[in-house]
């Protein structure tokens, strides 16, 4: 379909249809001008009332005015102008050609096509009546004006329907409709339909119901929606401000105040260790410590030569501490510094180095029962002897300091804020059965008799023989527990409880005492020794031979007869002597208290081979410590009670509380007579001319005790040399004391240095404790008995 044109559309002759002026007739003839005569207004004219739209009575449908269409004559009152451009229709037509259709019958443009898109538009413009109501209806023409015919009514009528599309006409059977010869066309005349039939009457064409716009939003009720969902919102945003305010309150007011909490913890002191007698022997005092962070350090060189001379570190050492290591802004430099030493540094306002509280654990006599006490690391965790034994008793509980402060620059505690303090507990202090000044003398005595030997070990151990308290007990070689990082740990090891050896002749008082006990002997037993014995392919010699004679028991003891002490082996058997180093507390550990002891091992009956019948009974295949061998010696002396070797004397509270050590355990192993028999037959070792123990008497006190010569076993292996010791008792009318002493030699000749150590811690210790001289004399003893 071409495009529509904005120009008139114009007729053959180049006239614009409808015009009337200088134009044709819609016939294609030229019509003449008509002298326009003015019509005198008439009231109704003034009054605006429309002229008569319908037909004259008598005239038919389609005339009733000069000019019709279908006669090519003009019509009187045509005018043309800007009255005939509004009588285009969009489809470019003129409303007289529509008026044409049907013979003459008037109607609105484009009122019987449905499909139209514009004609919605049309229908408004034609007061919304509808084309079925107008097909009936015709407007009369104003009086006096042969203009263009308005197709708009000046009112509508009620019963008009402006938006439904009159309904095709029904097709009734046996009624056709006359078909048009031609199609209407521009300056063509159009045929009419023929008229209706008047035997009927006219139908009037169904109206469709015109379709409701679509419904639309009631303000009024948006408006009130609105109201109440904005009431809601500020309802609950009213509930929540309540709450928060009234009920919440606390807890985001503590929420808060955790944001603006800062922590110092408040270190708890550890307990101390001391002696029987309140002098400490380890004890923990305020330091300081020295730190760094590398990320300020400007000059670690230059800083290290500053801080070298105040904590004794080499430069070399501390500038590589203070070396970058990614983002780590914290590193010791120094532990443990004096305050004064700490002063110093902070005057010299160093960057990136600062010092803050400290513990240090001092220890006054540096090596004083070091291998007892044992040592911490800078954090005062126990690592090494009583310190890791008894950790849990030593350490505090660390207090805390909660309060509110500031940010930034405000650091500090806020006054009126939030403040707890959380004491620190300290530490309880351990208070040991030894005795510091007699500690003291034993080491001296032990480390001066082995400065004779090298690569030796040596352990010296003093009992309380009633109580069973460890008076002293010490070891060689030993270390400052004040710098254990410049020691071997060999050198930190407490040998008394972890020096395993084969305790050799010290152990035959345990097979004289059994034998006493189980009357295998008595003490004026006497019968030939022979100079050599075999057991299971294997010699044992004397060292003092007999050569056959009569020998009696305490000449035995006193020369150290391994024949004469294995006959009495054999008459005691081997269950009966495992038994008894079972209760003289061999084969298992005392309890002493020290950490790691050795328990020994004690060979089963059932494993021992033809050679053991000879060596157990002699202290071989057998082994002890030197503190379990010291503990047998002791029940001798206790009238045959033994009693449990303890260190620990007391708790002390850090209220001041103290809490006594748990009871020792005690057994009774010998009676009281055989005890006094056996300490009086073991006088003879210390008095009989000739005899092993000589070099270990001291004056003016009677002493019994027993020398040894064993060996040592490490992981199974026999090592060179050979373990001396000696373990006696006095005075030996009434015994108060016990001293065992032993020494490993690789060299050989460990009972050499034995025997004077112990003469001389003996009589220290006696001296100490103001024990007076023994008044009457050693008895004499008949070796060989006629």
């Amino acid at each position: 379909m071409p495009p529509r044109s904005d120009e008139p559309r114009r007729d053959a002759t180049g006239s614009r249809r409808g015009s009337v002026r200088g134009g044709t007739a819609r016939g294609g003839e030229p019509r003449p001008p008509e002298p326009r005569t003015p019509e005198p207004r008439t009231p109704q004219s003034r009054t605006g009332e429309p002229p008569a739209a319908g037909p004259r009575a008598g005239e038919p449908r389609g005339q009733g005015r000069a000019g019709d269409a279908r006669t090519g004559q003009p019509r009187a009152g045509d005018g043309g102008g800007i009255s005939d451009a509004r009588a285009y229709t969009p489809r470019g037509r003129t409303i007289r050609e529509s008026s044409d259709e049907r013979g003459g019958q008037r109607r609105t443009p484009r009122a019987g096509r449905s499909g139209d898109p514009f004609r919605p538009a049309l229908q408004v413009l034609d007061g919304g009546r509808a084309a079925a109501n107008r097909a009936g209806r015709r407007e009369a023409a104003p009086t006096g004006r042969t203009g263009v015919i308005r197709t708009v009514p000046a009112t509508a009528a009620p019963d008009d329907d402006e938006f439904a599309d009159p309904p095709a006409p029904r097709r009734r059977p046996g009624r056709t409709t006359p078909r048009r010869t031609d199609a209407p066309g521009r300056g063509a005349p159009r045929r009419t339909e023929a008229p209706r039939r008047t035997d009927r009457p006219a139908g009037r064409r169904p109206v469709r119901k015109p379709r409701r716009p679509p419904k639309l939003a009631e303000p009024r009720r948006r408006l009130r929606l609105g109201t109440a969902l904005v009431l809601a919102v500020f309802a609950v945003i009213g509930i929540r401000l309540v709450v928060l305010q009234a009920v919440d309150t606390p807890a985001y007011a503590g929420g808060g105040v955790g944001n603006r909490l800062s922590r110092v913890e408040l270190p708890a002191p550890r307990g101390s260790i001391e002696d029987r007698n309140g002098a400490p022997l380890a004890r923990s005092v305020e330091a300081r410590y020295v730190f760094v962070d590398p990320t300020l350090v400007k000059d670690r060189t230059e800083t290290a030569k500053l801080l070298s001379p105040l904590l004794g570190i080499p430069v070399s050492e501390l500038a590589e501490k203070m070396k970058r290591q990614g983002g780590l802004q914290f590193r010791y430099l120094a532990r443990g510094v004096d305050i004064a030493q700490a002063k110093q540094i902070e005057a010299l306002e160093l960057a990136g180095i600062g010092t803050h509280r400290d513990e240090r654990r001092e220890v006054p006599g540096g090596d004083l029962a070091a291998n007892l006490v044992g040592f911490t690391s800078p954090d005062m965790d126990g690592l090494e002897g009583l310190e890791a034994r008894y950790d849990d008793v030593l350490r505090g509980q660390d207090g805390r300091w909660v309060y509110e402060a500031g940010a930034g620059d405000l650091d500090a505690p806020i006054p009126g804020g939030y403040s707890q303090t959380t004491a620190p507990r300290p530490g309880s202090s351990l208070v040991l059965t030894t005795d510091r000044d007699l500690q003291f003398q034993v080491q001296q005595i032990l480390s001066r008799q082995m400065a004779q030997t090298r690569g030796a070990i040596g352990a010296a151990v003093v009992l309380d023989v009633k109580t069973g308290e460890v008076l002293a007990q010490a070891s060689n070689p030993t270390y400052n527990a004040a710098s254990p990082d410049q020691s071997r740990p060999t050198d930190r090891e407490d040998a008394a409880t972890s020096f395993v050896v084969d305790p050799g002749s010290v152990h035959k008082a345990i097979t004289y005492g059994a034998a006493l006990q189980e009357g295998v002997i008595t003490p004026d037993s006497a019968w030939p020794v022979a100079n050599t014995i075999t057991r299971g392919g294997v010699t044992f010699r004397d060292t003092h031979p007999a050569e056959g004679k009569k020998l009696s028991v305490a000449g035995m003891l006193a020369y150290s007869s391994n024949v004469g002490t294995i006959e009495i082996g054999d008459r005691l058997g081997p269950d009966r002597l495992i038994d008894y180093q079972k209760r003289f507390g061999l084969g298992q550990p005392t309890g002493e208290g020290m950490p790691g002891e050795a328990s020994g091992r004690l060979l089963p009956a059932d494993q021992w081979s033809g050679s053991s019948y000879g060596s157990v009974p002699i202290g071989h295949s057998v082994d002890a410590t030197p503190l379990q061998m010291a503990a047998a010696y002791a029940t001798i002396a206790n009238d045959g009670t033994y009693v449990q070797p303890h260190l620990i004397k007391e708790v002390v509270g850090a209220d001041g509380k103290r809490t006594p050590a748990a009871a020792p355990v005690t057994r009774s192993v010998l009676s009281p007579s055989n005890a006094a028999a056996l300490r009086t037959l073991l006088e003879a070792v210390t008095t009989v001319d000739g005899a092993t123990g000589l070099a270990a008497a001291v004056p003016g006190y009677r002493i019994a005790g027993k020398t040894g010569t064993g060996l040592r076993y490490v992981n199974g292996k026999q090592q060179p040399g050979e373990v001396g010791s000696f373990i006696g008792m006095a005075p030996a009318e009434a015994p108060r004391y016990v001293v065992a002493v032993f020494v490993w030699n690789p060299e050989g000749g460990g009972g050499a240095v034995v025997a004077p150590a112990f003469r001389e811690m003996m009589g220290f210790t006696l001296r100490h404790y103001r024990v007076p001289p023994s008044r009457g004399k050693s008895p004499n003893f008949e070796v060989f008995p006629r």
